[in-house]
């Protein structure tokens, strides 16, 4: 039987269509996905992401085990501060891509549900004894609101004070009598919070939320805008773009490689790689015909196949087929064209920059 987070019986009264999805029972759509998209992009959307992984590092060591593990910089981070970062094996390849946040002593790392029981294991075998690591995923809720009225909606709900977090910014906040860790980042490219707080009384919060931005346009979200809203900001999808067979440096992923930390599992290797140069490399592309191009679909040069399809949909900001694959480096370069095949038809792309989108305008 799948798990269920604490609000399915919200989502069943709602309406949303639930599936298994990681392990979880989820809503995937409540009103349908391009009126769900739209209304995060236009106003503000709340999302349960409570399948989510939360393992946390307890102990003096905590931020250095952390940091160890992942190719960004943790001990960069100030308390109160997240970074988003791949964590490789020894090949280079990714593990897993994780938000950490620092808090005092102790980090935390978000991470992504279908792989929250293999990073477990991961991490454990990976740090000494004197670290304490905890799974605390399935204890745990996740909310994520987000859209440009994000302000507008906690201003309403009384929660002003979190207006002058920053980005990448986290702090504990009390919501409807629940201690609450309010993050600011998301997976959306607008403006957003994260809030992370026990599983008991979190229809409250969710129902102060609604409350607060019913008349601003606030929505219930599901799965489907959220890889929607995720791919036309070019972010990559675990198990779609990047796997244990794809390296950082591969993904586009570059700026989260700390070359000057002292070590992190798979710095050999990705060392070797940068000096030896990449075979292929993730690219975007928008389709200049008319076709929605999927996960699988070749991509070609001249009727030859020379990648692959990684992520592949139709934007419902920009109304046009998007696509991101792997090419070779020399075919990444924006404004290369290429081909797709969709259905065994060849059909016109080019190389575009990532992101697709931009927050706050049309591309």
């Amino acid at each position: 039987m799948p798990k269920e987070t604490a609000l399915v019986q919200k989502h069943r009264q709602l309406g949303a269509r639930l599936v298994e999805f990681a392990g979880w029972l989820m809503p995937i759509q409540y009103s349908g996905i391009v009126e769900e998209h739209r209304a995060v992009r236009e106003a503000a959307g709340l999302f349960d992401v409570s399948h989510m992984g939360e393992i946390w590092f307890r102990g003096p060591g905590g931020v250095g085990a952390a940091n160890r593990l992942v190719t960004n910089d943790v001990s960069s981070l100030e308390p109160g501060s997240s970074l988003y970062s791949p964590m490789c094996n020894e090949q280079g390849g990714i593990v897993d891509d994780v938000l950490v946040y620092r808090a005092g002593e102790d980090a935390l790392f978000v991470v992504n549900a279908s792989n929250t029981d293999k990073d477990f294991e991961w991490i454990r075998s990976h740090c000494d004894r004197d670290v304490r690591v905890e799974n605390l995923s399935v204890e745990t809720v996740q909310l994520a609101l987000q859209g440009p009225k994000t302000e507008e909606v906690l201003e309403k709900a009384g929660l002003s004070s979190l207006l002058s977090v920053g980005r990448n910014k986290h702090t504990n906040v009390t919501i409807k009598g629940k201690q609450v860790l309010a993050s600011r980042t998301g997976y959306t490219g607008e403006d957003g919070f994260e809030f992370y707080h026990e599983r008991n009384g979190s229809g409250k919060i969710w129902n102060a939320l609604f409350d607060a931005g019913s008349r601003l346009g606030l929505k219930p979200i599901g799965l489907g805008a959220r890889d929607t809203l995720r791919f036309e900001m070019g972010y990559c999808l675990y198990g779609n773009d990047i796997d244990e067979t794809t390296t950082p440096l591969e993904a586009g992923l570059g700026w989260t490689v700390k070359f000057d930390k002292r070590d992190f599992i798979g710095k050999d290797s990705l060392v070797k790689q940068k000096a030896n140069g990449l075979k292929r490399k993730l690219a975007g592309m928008e389709m200049l015909e008319h076709a929605i191009p999927r996960k699988g679909c070749a991509v070609a040069l001249g009727g030859r196949e020379i990648g692959i399809v990684t992520s592949g949909t139709f934007s419902p900001s920009l109304h046009k087929g998007l696509a991101m694959g792997y090419v070779p480096p020399e075919n990444s370069v924006p404004g290369t064209e290429l081909s797709i095949l969709v259905r065994g038809k060849e059909f016109k792309t080019r190389v575009t920059r990532l992101p697709f989108y931009k927050c706050g305008s049309r591309k």
